[in-house]
């Protein structure tokens, strides 16, 4: 990779600290995106980084409120480590102004606690176009290549809150 002309060996930056969030409704489904910065078909979960001074958990709450418009949810689990993922080459050196290699996240399940109607995308932070329900294992197949295996160990962590539905 090459910033400002200079060649980086990817593997020497760091990862950007960060949260996302998988928000379950009543019927076991998931909150799923489509980005409002890509053409691409590719549906995620809210998330986001973490401020200075913030704990993970707080960063959750304050990114689904920026995201999604609203933060009626009850916390279901967190994942027990920090999860990563790298940017693909292309993405290198522009994503993040080229400052890190990927991201290295703490994840939350949460249940939802309001009505479809209290989600409101078009925020004064908007990251998302559309929104819907999905299973998780939908998310797994509409998600950017680059992210699925982070989103397979997701799936696999809150897999038993979708059973609950």
């Amino acid at each position: 990779m090459s910033i400002a002309g200079k060649t980086i060996d990817p593997a020497l930056l760091p990862y950007r600290r960060g949260v996302g969030m998988v928000l379950f409704n009543k019927t076991g489904l998931v909150f799923a995106g489509r980005r409002l910065d890509t053409d691409a078909d590719a549906w995620q979960f809210p998330q986001g980084g973490i401020d200075d001074g913030e704990t993970p958990l707080e960063a959750a709450l304050r990114e689904l409120k920026e995201e999604i418009g609203t933060d009626a949810v009850a916390i279901l689990a967190e994942t027990p480590g920090w999860l990563t993922y790298d940017l693909p080459a292309d993405l290198l050196g522009k994503a993040w102004r080229g400052r890190f290699r990927g991201q290295q996240q703490k994840w939350f399940a949460l249940s939802f606690l309001g009505q479809d109607s209290d989600i409101d995308i078009r925020t004064s932070h908007p990251e998302f176009r559309d929104w819907r329900w999905m299973t998780l294992d939908q998310t797994v197949e509409r998600i950017v290549p680059f992210k699925r295996a982070l989103y397979r160990d997701i799936a696999a962590s809150f897999r038993p809150f979708a059973a609950r539905g």
